[in-house]
């Protein structure tokens, strides 16, 4: 159906959404969703049409993709887990209802809210005065936990991204979590909140997607072929953050949110250089 460029892009995008997976945190959808789309755009697929099947199917394979990484994190840091499920519970119903806005939302304004909260997250990551493992704003209770795990469960569903983006900045900067800390309790809540988001876009999408080998907005294609490579990369990307500096691991966190927030909008700084 597709030039064999195309397929080469989603083994490419594996490799990079898992091995971010397991290094930062989150659940790669923050590159899948936008790479996914330039690679249907390039092929002359609808851009809303586009817009939809890239959320739903980035949200299928954050599932396997962070369930790989978190399961080395817990081996790591067995507190991860207690909170992640806190977060989750809300967050999955927060990602059914982000996914069931989706649909009557314009593809072009999802692409603008998607860059701005990356580069309002960047920033803060980047330049934020708040030091790793600071003293928490708030305390990680019930009521606190609900409204950030539903908060970002529909930011994820919306967006068809895990929410690693936006929660571990929130770990950080409200529960004081330290950043290894908030990775690992991050890769276990996204694992578990994807689900939400994935049901909405299987239901929304069903009947209506046109391309072949879909399930509602999920190309398995798509699907079968990141996963192969995302899955073991985020293995890799999990045992690599714990001997990295935290420093280190922030300042990488923010160039690639910048990067994909500027491509977003339309403008590829890369592509420029390069004479694209």
């Amino acid at each position: 159906m597709f030039p064999i460029s195309f397929y080469i892009g989603l083994i490419l995008i594996g490799i990079f959404a898992g091995f971010a997976s397991g290094l930062l945190g989150v659940g790669g959808g923050f590159l899948m969703v936008p790479l996914q789309f330039f690679l249907f755009s390039s092929v002359g697929v609808d851009p809303s049409l586009a817009m939809m099947v890239s959320l739903g199917t980035s949200l299928a394979i954050i599932i396997p993709t962070a369930s790989s990484g978190a399961y080395q994190h817990q081996k790591k840091n067995k507190s991860i887990v207690k909170p992640a499920i806190r977060l989750a519970i809300f967050g999955i119903i927060g990602g059914f209802c982000g996914g069931l806005l989706a649909n009557v939302v314009p593809s072009r304004i999802l692409q603008i809210i998607f860059a701005c909260l990356l580069f309002i997250v960047a920033l803060d990551m980047l330049f934020g005065s708040r030091t790793d493992g600071e003293k928490a704003l708030i305390d990680f209770n019930l009521f606190n936990a609900a409204i950030v795990g539903f908060s970002i469960g529909i930011v994820s569903g919306m967006l068809g991204v895990g929410g690693g983006v936006f929660l571990i900045p929130a770990l950080c900067i409200l529960f004081g979590f330290s950043l290894i800390q908030a990775i690992g309790t991050s890769s276990v809540f996204i694992a578990l909140t994807a689900i939400g988001g994935l049901i909405s876009y299987i239901y929304t999408g069903w009947s209506v997607n046109p391309m072949p080998y879909s399930l509602g907005y999920v190309s398995l294609v798509n699907f079968v072929l990141i996963v192969l490579f995302s899955v073991p990369m985020a293995t890799l990307g999990a045992k690599l953050v714990y001997k990295m500096p935290k420093e280190r691991l922030k300042q990488i966190f923010s160039i690639i949110l910048i990067y994909m927030a500027i491509k977003m909008i339309g403008f590829d700084p890369i592509a420029i250089l390069l004479g694209l």
